[in-house]
Parts: structure tokens; C-alpha cells; sequence
């Protein structure tokens, strides 16, 4: 009796220990359908999407550079541009053409023609005063105090690399001193019709010193006629003796070095006010074209506006139609 017993109470332990296993294996699917469905809600990666970013920002750049092949007209971040060819007068492009803005640097090419039309000596040596360190924005210059150069170097350096030091010590020797240039300067502005134009200093530090895109076209024209600012402002270097010391100075615009461009002229502009700007005359088309780019934002913005003008004159040239933006 005592054996048929624990006989029955293996089997009863053995069964439930079939049962046990088997109610494991039938949960077991449960689990593995939820880490599947966990798995399956999963973002992409930051990589993935910043690649995806990546694409649609590439494929945009080349439908805007494929609009702008086709003649479409290009869209610029400058604030205000005026484009023209400098032939004939015709304008290729306006945008805020008309706004009295802050020109920053561009002002040298007005410092540069009054200084030339008092057809001074360019071998007369002129120094570097505390009267020419700029106390109005605090901007870092190569040339000290006690500096000395002539005449045609500081001329030199005021357009190719916009060393505002050498453009106050051009007015500084001026008939009559500083206030005689900027005189000089506004009745310049006066005698080629720029109506949006005034000057208060010969560097352009100063957020009052303005203009609008069309006037500094016909300032651009004026100063495309003296040789010497045509060769000093699209200069791609110079080196020049700063106290017994060779230094090299290079010019503001990258665009002069490149193979791609032809320019007779060129000036860039900066104060915080203004925005970055760049004047030039360029040969576009095989005709003169004077491009003027003012309140840009961005180290390339103002480069990347030009590129996009040379574009888009190369692609509508066999239409000869003038356009505006």
C-alpha cells in the first residue's frame, strides 16, 4: 500500500512538473512580440537625420543655381544691390536700390579720388599720428604711430586692404588739413549727382557716412577712371617696409585672385551698422558691369550674392533683356 502511494505522489509530481514547463514555453511569445514592437518604435539616429538635413539643404542649392542657369532672377541676402552695365546704364538688377544706408569702407574710393584730384606728390612721405587711431570702434592697425610712407603707399593700402590708419593720414595731408577733405569729399558727392550721399570722415568708422546703391554706382564709375585706384584696389597683395619691417598687406575682396573673374575695381566695407559691402566694376558678359552689394550678413554672404550675379548674366546674355529684382 505504502509503495502504490508514493508511487502515486511521483506521478502527481511529475505532471506538474510537465505542466510548469509548459505554461513557461506558451509565455515565452508574449515577451519576444514585445521587445519586437519596442525595436520597432525606434527614432533614426541624429546621424541619419542630419544627413537627410544635409540632402534637402544640397538639393535646394541646386535648384536655385539650376533657376538661376536658366534665367531666372536670382535671389540675394544683400539688402540692398544695384547692378548695371556700365556702358550703356541699363539696370540688370535693383533691390532696395534707392535706401539711404551706412557704406562703411566704400567711402575709401571718395577718399581715394579727392586725394588724387589735389595731384599732390605720391613720393611725399607722410606719417602715422595718434590724430589717426581710430577711437570711434577700436579697429586694430599694422600701421603704428610713427609710421612712415608715402604718399602712393598709403594710398595703396587704403583700397587693397582698407587700413583706415592710412586713409586718415591721406586727409591729415590734404590742403587745409581734415576738415578741408571731408569738404571736399561732400562737394565731390555734389558734382556727380549723388543726392543720397554724405560724408563725416574719410574712413568710413562712422555709421554716418551714407549713401544708396544707385549713387555709389555713379561713384564707382567716377573712380573707375583714375588708373591708379583701378590698379591699387584690385591689387591681390602688397609688401611695404612698416618701420624697417617687411610686411605684407593683402586685399580685403578674395574674388581678385580668381580666374574666374575679370575685375577692374573693387571694394569692400564693413562696420557692424552696414553690414559687410562690396562695390565692383567686373567684366560680366564681356561688357563692364559695375555690381554694388550693401548690408550682407554672413563671412561669405556678399561673395556668394556676386557669384550669383555672374551666373545669372552669363545665362540670360542671348536674350539681351534687362531685368530687375
Amino acid at each position: 500500500m505504502k509503495s502504490t502511494t508514493k508511487s502515486l505522489l511521483a506521478l502527481l509530481v511529475m505532471a506538474g512538473f510537465a505542466m510548469g514547463a509548459t505554461d513557461t514555453v506558451s509565455a515565452a511569445p508574449p515577451k519576444k512580440k514585445l521587445l519586437v514592437s519596442k525595436k520597432a518604435t525606434l527614432k533614426p539616429t541624429p546621424r541619419v537625420v542630419k544627413k537627410a538635413h544635409a540632402n534637402a539643404a544640397q538639393s535646394r542649392a541646386a535648384a536655385a543655381s539650376l533657376a538661376e542657369d536658366n534665367g531666372a532672377t536670382p535671389k540675394l541676402a544683400s539688402s540692398a544691390v544695384a547692378v548695371i552695365d556700365q556702358t550703356t546704364g541699363d539696370v540688370l538688377y535693383e533691390k532696395n536700390a534707392g535706401a539711404i544706408v551706412p557704406i562703411a569702407s566704400i567711402t575709401k574710393l571718395m577718399t581715394a579720388m579727392v586725394a588724387l584730384d589735389a595731384q599732390p606728390s605720391l613720393s611725399e612721405t607722410l606719417t602715422v599720428s595718434e590724430a589717426d587711431i581710430d577711437l570711434l570702434k577700436g579697429t586694430h592697425s599694422r600701421l603704428s604711430v610713427g609710421t612712415q610712407l608715402s604718399r602712393e603707399e598709403m594710398l595703396r593700402l587704403a583700397l587693397m586692404s582698407s587700413e583706415n590708419r592710412a586713409a586718415s593720414a591721406l586727409s591729415r595731408h590734404y590742403p587745409g588739413g581734415r576738415e578741408a577733405f571731408i569738404a571736399a569729399m561732400n562737394q565731390k558727392a555734389r558734382t556727380l549727382g549723388l543726392s543720397d550721399t554724405r560724408f563725416l570722415d574719410p574712413t568710413g568708422l562712422t555709421a554716418e557716412n551714407v549713401s544708396s546703391a544707385r549713387d555709389l554706382v555713379k561713384m564707382v564709375d567716377a573712380a573707375h577712371q583714375y588708373p591708379l585706384i583701378r590698379e591699387f584696389s584690385t591689387s591681390e597683395e602688397h609688401q611695404v617696409a612698416v618701420k624697417g619691417r617687411a610686411q605684407t598687406f593683402r586685399n580685403t575682396n578674395a574674388l581678385v585672385k580668381s580666374d574666374a573673374w575679370h575685375i577692374g575695381l573693387s571694394k569692400t566695407g564693413y562696420i557692424s551698422e552696414a553690414g559687410k559691402c562690396l562695390v565692383m566694376q567686373a567684366w560680366l558678359n564681356n561688357k563692364p558691369t559695375i555690381i554694388v552689394l550693401l548690408d550682407s550678413w554672413g563671412k561669405v554672404t556678399r561673395i556668394a550674392d556676386a557669384q550669383r550675379i555672374k551666373r545669372w548674366v552669363e545665362s540670360i546674355a542671348s536674350s539681351g533683356v534687362a531685368l530687375k529684382g
